[in-house]
């Protein structure tokens, strides 16, 4: 991520949120034989951190484990939110360049392992989380038969609880601009056209309504 100040997000309660919507995340590890891995996994927050503290609850599914040293290192984890193509011919008549508006968090900490008990606890919860929403929620132990189909194949994941010891987050969306260009870029997000995308404009309206700084 660019080192620089601007559109630095440091409020822990949206990065929070970021990961909660978007919990879709890049596992990334430098391993100590110098090679790079990187995985995808869903992670949720754990409900049991305390204010102001971000801790992630997911699992990997084995070996993957055995490619990051899983526990052995810190690991960065890759939150992405919406982003997308902004045209200066959104902007006005002034000389302009492209820019891509993004919303995303890098989180570093050095996973915990769980046990075979507290994976599968885990991994109940990471089914409740997205089932939740469902009208007819299908739970991991919903049934007998559920219950002991999870237990036979827990053994091939392993579950981790991560600490966030630092983070990097920006906000970039178009903050910098006149409110009239925000508007025109909105009407161009929210239309028809081949980089219209609901999802970031409704980032950027609540950016600019302060929702997020």
């Amino acid at each position: 991520m660019r080192t620089n100040p601007s559109f630095a997000l440091d409020q822990v309660d949206e990065v929070r949120r970021l990961i909660r919507e978007h919990p879709w995340v890049t596992l990334v590890s430098s391993t100590s034989t110098g090679d790079l891995v990187a995985s995808h996994y869903p992670v949720i927050l754990d409900p049991a951190a305390a204010d102001g503290e971000i801790v992630l609850l997911g699992h990997v599914g084995r070996p993957d484990e055995q490619l990051h040293e899983l526990g052995a290192h810190e690991l960065l984890v890759i939150v992405q939110g919406p982003h997308g193509y902004i045209s200066p011919g959104w902007y006005d008549a002034k000389p302009a360049v492209p820019t891509w508006n993004f919303v995303t968090a890098h989180l570093h900490g050095t996973p915990e392992l769980l046990d075979d008990t507290d994976n599968l606890r885990v991994l109940a919860d990471l089914v409740d989380v997205f089932e939740d929403r469902l009208p007819e929620p299908r739970r991991m132990n919903g049934t007998l038969e559920n219950a002991a189909y999870a237990e036979r194949i827990v053994a091939g994941t392993l579950g981790f609880r991560l600490r966030v010891s630092r983070f990097t987050a920006k906000n970039k969306m178009s903050q910098n601009k006149p409110a009239a260009t925000v508007d025109r870029i909105l009407t161009e997000l929210e239309g028809d056209g081949p980089y219209a995308s609901a999802a970031l404009a409704a980032e950027m309206r609540r950016s600019r309504d302060g929702g997020a700084q």
